[in-house]
């Protein structure tokens, strides 16, 4: 836990030094995204890398969380911190209601539950164009508004966003050292064994799924202020694939591997623009050389590297004495 706090605690001054010194809103636009995506993603990797549970609907509570805030506060005028929490009630109804009948069930139930449900939210977001502006999307959002203190510009949300992402973390690095942590790796591992050292399997799910959706309604809420501008095409199926994909190109198990597949996927397609037409096709291969390389996540592939070299190198110190 010692080395989780070091890291912590570096990143924490490389982001604050670099929101100071930096004055490119290019950069401070890519890294909300990367900041948007990495709160989604730590839930996702609590859910699959500890507890075992595959959801493919997370880009739903991502949708349901920036049109909820979205709409009440551009549409019927509430306060954009009301309309936060008011996203939160939403997005932890909906897994709950979701969670309840799928997550006592055994197999890969939880999967298809989410994935029927992210559908179905998409289609809602499309055809309530009186509500959500339809694929038109919705306009007129106004800027999060927190104490009386307005976020405009885009450094402004980059330590907004980072910070809760932050917050976010710590807790979570908490939460996998607990008791429940432990026992939703148990879980993981075996459920059978886990029910008979006296857990409540299906309670331990349901708490992490509604923990891992309420992380993306709260990056919802963000997105939805800080981009002023929503649509269905920011919350579709193939927005949650790509989200778990992040989780596994990091590592399943990490919650410092789910950071950096976020970071990945969500810089990489900005530096490859550079090969115009191309871009697509090096990113495609690029996941796909590591997967092949690195089949337990960049995270752990690149430390079991390190340390392979490491060991070698003293290997050949010991030997050349």
């Amino acid at each position: 836990m010692k080395t989780n706090y070091l890291l912590w605690s570096l990143l924490a001054v490389g982001l604050f030094s670099f929101g100071v010194l930096n004055t490119n809103d290019y950069f401070f636009n890519v890294l909300n995204v990367l900041g948007l995506n990495g709160l989604i993603v730590i839930g996702l990797a609590l859910l699959m890398g500890y507890a075992g549970q595959v959801s493919l609907g997370h880009a739903a509570f991502y949708g349901l969380g920036a049109y909820t805030s979205g709409i009440l506060t551009a549409k019927y005028g509430l306060s954009p911190l009301l309309g936060l929490f008011a996203a939160q009630a939403v997005v932890l109804a909906s897994a709950l209601l979701i969670g309840l009948p799928s997550l006592r069930l055994k197999g890969h139930y939880l999967a298809m539950a989410t994935l029927g449900f992210g559908v179905i939210v998409h289609v809602i977001f499309k055809e309530t164009i009186s509500l959500t502006g339809g694929p038109s999307g919705l306009v007129g959002i106004p800027p999060l508004e927190v104490f009386g203190f307005t976020f405009f510009s885009s450094r402004q949300y980059f330590f907004l966003i980072w910070a809760v992402l932050l917050l976010t973390l710590l807790f979570s690095l908490h939460l996998a050292h607990s008791p429940f942590g432990r026992a939703l790796l148990a879980l993981h591992d075996s459920e059978a064994a886990t029910q008979a050292l006296g857990y409540d399997t299906g309670r331990l799910k349901l708490i992490v799924f509604l923990l891992s959706a309420s992380f993306a309604g709260l990056a919802g809420s963000l997105y939805a202020h800080f981009a002023m501008f929503i649509s269905p095409t920011s919350f579709t199926f193939l927005h949650s694939v790509k989200l778990v994909t992040m989780v596994v190109i990091g590592g399943v198990a990490s919650l410092w591997g789910a950071l950096i597949g976020a970071g990945v996927l969500s810089v990489l397609p900005e530096v490859l623009t550079v090969f115009e037409d191309y871009d697509v096709l090096i990113f495609g291969v690029i996941l796909v050389v590591i997967m092949i390389f690195l089949p337990e996540g960049l995270l752990k592939g690149l430390t079991t590297i390190w340390q392979k070299r490491k060991f070698h190198g003293q290997t050949q110190d010991s030997l050349s004495r």
